[in-house]
């Protein structure tokens, strides 16, 4: 990882990179079917057959049930259909939408201060999908946000003019003492350039603002945009300061595209890890512990061992050396790595330990070097690459924390690569290939990548910065991998890789990281020696696949919207008997799948149309259900949540079936 980052946060067959700037937020047909996710009827059906077959009699409430299921899956479908056909424009693709999502943050900002006259107003930008305005005023409810959502349109009907005008500083500051706003005298402060912009709502209310805005406030459809939200916000980000209301909203060119930002917004949710964490039982945040700090369940674990196991092998098989190195550390080497001077904010207080201070970590690199240190390293040892999957601890703030997003410790799968400057080159192409390797496992194919060179300050000499720069360029071009260039967005000790992957909803999620660094082999004082047995200083290369465990995790599970695939879901088949006669011969199937490395367990004590459906809802993969006639051939009627009812069959022949299925990472 970098040593300064920044604070964050089918089965495919290729790696297909994204071309540059699409002019889609969330792109055509990338919105995905609730019904085909949770393929309830199949559940029905497949009760229906085996009660028949088995002469087991279902309750009248599951027909009405399914019945209920299918008319609700057939609204999504369609609802589904009409948002496929929407393409949503975005800020940077339409400049017609970015004016109107500015132009609407002034009109709420109007309308608040007429419903609400004691409102102080800050500023109010345009966003991702809208845009939000910050008051100084007192709480509001949902009840507020219809009231001022009314007032608004009453101001988009009238039509009015927006204007801009160009006045003198001293023009500015007598206009904002007269309406009394001191945020906006504050704001004023903070403006260089002369003269001072205002943009007018015709003659009743005014801001401080560069534009750009529609002409005419009747230039919006009112029926394309929604207030979302209220949230408390510290004024410039600052706990010490006044917590101002901000108010979200979203705003659309149309009514069909804002139809279908709410679908999506809605699918979203459907998907929230936080939700789908605690309903599949996953994991948690427990407040007894402390925000931030995750409790990983059996089920999360067994998801965590495979994405562990699976990274750990690829590596190893990539010539890397696996590593453990403690979670603290003294004082002294972060100050010779420079966070205790540039990352302070970001880490936790020290602790004394026999008259010596020590440190939690917040990054895995000084370890890392210190293992290379640990002998006198020749030319002839490069590449030399290195591999944790390392805990670090970071600080914040308990209101900036989001499930698994933003946590306060997690795993980073970190690793750090000691070569030549020649070696630059094929090294950064190796852990590209290593990481398409990686990503198209767990169903990622399509991406977004980005190419950060050097900033105006900047450690090492020009001819390093272009070698290296030179370097990351050519391993791209030789991926044959689509990419941006993001001038002087490099870190200061080096250029670098960003990759953002896309999941189901087309949502892009920052992962991937490789850093060339030009600063810790400096600190360090690292070195190895020549062929003319010179000391010389080698490269470093930080590099970051998942980015870390946790949030990985999480993406994960909004991507899949916890239906996991056969191969990567913690229980994969769950046996469900029809009474519990059948159990000692459920035992038995269990433990035959047990042996056979297939993560299975049994369920009883209910009806079979209840056990059916609790498996539906927990997402398992597979239900073998036995009666009877199963006891007494040996066998077990199967089903699959991806392909509905596959029949009755022997438990050699199952096994067989779900071996294959896992070894090809296919669905059964």
């Amino acid at each position: 990882m970098e040593a300064f980052p920044s604070l964050f946060l089918p089965k495919p067959t290729s790696l297909s990179p994204l071309k540059p700037p699409l002019p889609l937020c969330f792109p055509h047909k990338r919105f995905l079917s609730i019904s085909k996710l949770q393929p309830q009827s199949h559940a029905r059906n497949f009760g229906a057959l085996y009660g028949k077959r088995n002469g087991v009699s279902f309750s009248t409430a599951v027909t009405t049930e399914s019945a209920t299921v299918s008319q609700n899956d057939t609204a999504q479908e369609t609802q589904k259909e009409e948002s496929d056909k929407i393409v949503l424009p975005t800020n940077e693709s339409s400049e017609k939408l970015l004016r109107i999502r500015h132009t609407c943050a002034h009109v709420m900002a109007m309308a608040v201060q007429k419903l609400y006259p004691e409102a102080k107003v800050t500023i109010g930008p345009w966003i991702e999908n809208g845009f939000y305005y910050d008051f100084d005023m007192e709480p509001l409810t949902d009840r507020d946000l219809k009231r001022i959502k009314k007032e608004m349109d009453r101001i988009i009907a009238r039509n009015l003019p927006l204007v801009r005008e160009e006045v003198t500083r001293d023009e500015a500051q007598r206009r904002i003492m007269a309406v009394k706003e001191p945020y906006k005298m504050e704001i004023l402060e903070s403006i260089k350039e002369d003269p001072i912009t205002i943009y007018h709502i015709g003659e009743e209310w005014w801001d401080l603002c560069a534009g750009p805005h529609v002409d005419s406030t009747g230039l919006i459809n009112k029926k394309a945009v929604e207030l979302e939200s209220v949230a408390g916000a510290y004024w410039r980000g600052d706990e010490n300061k006044p917590m101002l209301q901000r108010i979200y909203g979203t705003a659309w060119e149309s009514e069909e595209q804002l139809k279908a930002y709410l679908y999506f917004k809605e699918e979203a949710k459907r998907r929230d890890h936080r939700r789908l964490g605690q309903y599949l039982d996953l994991f948690s945040i427990q407040d007894e512990a402390g925000g931030g700090l995750v409790f990983w369940h059996p089920k999360g674990a067994i998801v965590r061992h495979i994405i562990e196991n699976s990274w750990k092998k690829i590596h190893m098989e990539h010539g890397y050396d696996l590593l453990y190195t403690p979670h603290v550390a003294k004082v002294d080497l972060w100050k010779i790595s420079g966070h205790l001077d540039f990352y302070r904010e970001n880490m936790y207080d020290q602790m004394k330990i026999e008259d010596e201070n020590y440190q939690l970590r917040p990054m895995n690199c000084p370890y890392h070097i210190l293992v290379y240190k640990r002998r006198l390293n020749s030319y002839r040892d490069f590449p030399i690459r290195v591999a944790e999957l390392g805990t670090v601890y970071r600080y914040e703030l308990s209101g900036s924390l989001h499930g698994l997003f933003r946590v306060r410790g997690f795993t980073q799968d970190d690793a750090h690569i000691f070569c030549l400057e020649d070696q630059i080159k094929d090294e950064i192409r190796g852990v590209l290939d290593l990481t398409e390797e990686i990503l198209l496992q767990f169903g990622f194919n399509k991406y977004e990548v980005n190419l950060s060179t050097r900033p105006d300050k900047f450690v090492g000499d020009d001819d390093i910065w272009e070698k290296a720069t030179s370097a990351l360029r050519d391993a791209l071009h030789d991926k044959g991998w689509i990419y941006q260039i993001d001038e002087g967005g490099g870190a200061f000790y080096g250029p670098k890789i960003d990759l953002k992957i896309e999941d189901a909803l087309g949502r892009k999620w920052q992962c991937s990281t490789i850093q060339v660094d030009f600063n810790l082999p400096q600190r360090f004082d690292i070195t190895y020696v020549d062929s003319n047995m010179e000391k010389k200083q080698p490269i470093m290369i930080h590099r970051a696949v998942l980015g870390s465990l946790e949030r990985f995790f999480g993406v994960l599970i909004e991507h899949y919207a916890g239906d996991f695939p056969l191969w990567l879901s913690p229980i994969q088949v769950r046996v469900l008997p029809v009474t519990d006669t059948q159990l000692e011969y459920c035992k038995e199937v269990i433990d035959q799948l047990r042996d056979n490395g297939i993560r299975a367990e049994v369920c009883h004590g209910e009806r079979l149309p209840k056990l059916i459906r609790n498996a539906e809802k927990q997402k398992i993969p597979l239900m073998a259900v036995v009666g009877p006639k199963e006891v007494e051939t040996q066998s077990v009627t199967v089903r699959s949540r991806f392909s509905g009812v596959l029949g009755t069959m022997k438990i050699d022949e199952f096994l067989g079936r779900i071996k294959l299925a896992i070894e090809k990472r296919t669905s059964l």
